[in-house]
């Protein structure tokens, strides 16, 4: 029950970045507002999202990570609902970022408390294998989804049906959790979170507006220079304070660091490749978006099922042989749908698109493994946060990149630069995992589980204030 309260809360986060896509045409002509207004219906969630993950994760660390979990489901279904209920397209931009705070809260905290509750390594990996499974569910079925309810029941009902499932998240969240997560003293740091925020909101902005108005542009430069410069503020402060928000020791492990780069690269091949083959469905092969859904659905498939599979062969070998083994297949998917030329036919991407699924399963599940097991107990969250922070970022540069190399000549021509660029991608992160990912078994990785059963509960017991069933 705590397992899939956590992973149907991943979902729905994953799940509102894609599905809303499809139907802004609907929301378009319902609600009025010009492209800008619908851009900003999918930006406003993702830039608030990705500001606010590194924040999130560390005050689950000091705070209840729990506690903040469950807060965040709440928050986020709320929002949901607002949104679903939105009578003007500014009312719904302004429910959508809002809905991006429960998003950040909920995925970091999340993952600690995923970690906590399950000590021992194997069983770690399966369950990290199901939650994984979750993101690839909502990676494949958002388009799908998203395309079958506007069209059955409006574009309200994408929101609306995360009411009822975030509220039984919330009941089994609360029913199930018994786990508050390791917690690390110290003060809040208010200057690294605000930093913090500052940095990831100014690059999520100046990345969306890249995508938007070309690499080139004058406006998406802007933010990104004063991106590196509150960065390097963020930085100076977390190296010299006393109570920093984001403890940089974390990033002495090879792993973690490793794993970080390898997390920015996967998104950034796979999204980009979702948009680039999504358009490309549409608008050079005249598909319909649930069609175009629908011719994304194998490679959907290969990532559920891997996803399932690599959680077992993490618990068996460690991170790094399910890691090597998932980059080598995503670079060879994307460099297939490459070579398959600007104008192929749709049987011809079946078999790429197949191999890069597996590869992308296996690699995210394997490198949430690695990254999770580097850091310590008590900064699970930070340590979630900064994968995900570095996952978020390279799915808004993939999309951005995906677009400008699509409007930058002929969609076929746009369509190969694109899967190139993915292919770059996953071919970087593995020389950077053969090279920085440690060699850990499930043997070593007990080393750098949480403390004990007897000793969590011990630790935990002042912030639970209720039993599972039966206990």
């Amino acid at each position: 029950m705590a397992l899939l309260s956590l992973s149907l809360s991943y979902l729905m986060v994953i799940l509102d970045a894609l599905i809303v896509n499809v139907a802004l045409p609907s929301i378009g002509r319902d609600l009025g507002g010009g492209l800008s207004a619908l851009q900003w219906t999918v930006d406003a969630y993702t830039l608030v999202f990705a500001a606010l993950l590194l924040p999130a994760g560390a005050l689950g660390d000091r705070l209840s990570a729990r506690r903040l979990f469950e807060l965040g489901l709440v928050w986020f279904t709320l929002w949901s609902a607002v949104c679903a209920a939105a009578p003007s397209v500014g009312i719904l931009v302004a429910a959508r970022a809002l809905q991006g705070v429960g998003a950040a809260v909920t995925v970091p905290t999340g993952l600690a408390l995923l970690r906590a509750q399950y000590a021992e390594p194997r069983a770690r990996a399966r369950a990290i294998g199901i939650w994984g499974t979750t993101a690839g569910i909502g990676a494949a079925g958002g388009p799908i989804l998203g395309g079958v309810l506007t069209g059955l029941l409006g574009w309200r009902s994408v929101f609306i049906v995360n009411v009822p499932v975030g509220l039984f998240a919330i009941w089994a969240a609360h029913r199930a959790i018994t786990v508050a997560g390791e917690r690390e003293g110290g003060g809040i740091d208010p200057a690294g979170q605000l930093t913090a925020v500052l940095t990831l909101g100014l690059l999520a902005l100046g990345v969306i507006d890249a995508g938007r108005a070309g690499l080139g542009a004058l406006s998406a430069w802007g933010p990104l220079a004063l991106a590196l410069v509150t960065g390097a503020v963020f930085l100076l402060l977390e190296a010299r304070g006393r109570a920093p928000m984001l403890e940089l020791g974390l990033f002495r492990s090879a792993s973690l660091s490793a794993g970080t780069v390898v997390g920015f690269c996967i998104n950034f091949g796979l999204y980009g490749q979702l948009f680039a083959t999504g358009l490309f469905f549409q608008q050079a092969l005249g598909y319909s978006p649930l069609a175009a859904g629908l011719a994304l659905l194998p490679e959907g498939a290969c990532v559920m099922a891997f996803s399932m599979f690599s959680g077992s062969a993490v618990g068996r070998f460690g991170p790094r042989k399910p890691m090597l083994a998932g980059l080598a297949a995503g670079t060879v998917g994307f460099a297939g749908l490459a070579l398959c030329g600007g104008h192929p036919a749709y049987w011809e991407l079946v078999a790429p698109l197949l191999v890069a699924g597996a590869g992308m399963s296996t690699t995210m599940v394997a490198t949430t493994n690695a990254v999770i097991s580097a850091a310590p107990g008590n900064r699970a969250g930070a340590a979630s946060a900064v994968l995900n922070a570095s996952r978020q970022v390279g799915s808004m540069v993939g999309v951005a990149l995906a677009g400008s190399l699509l409007g930058a000549g002929a969609a076929g021509a746009g369509l190969v630069a694109a899967m190139v660029a993915s292919a770059v991608g996953f071919g970087f992160a593995l020389l950077v995992a053969l090279r920085w990912v440690e060699r850990l078994s499930h043997r070593s990785a007990r080393q750098t589980a949480p403390p004990s059963p007897p000793r969590a509960v011990a630790h935990t017991a002042p912030d639970a204030d209720r039993v599972a069933p039966g206990d």
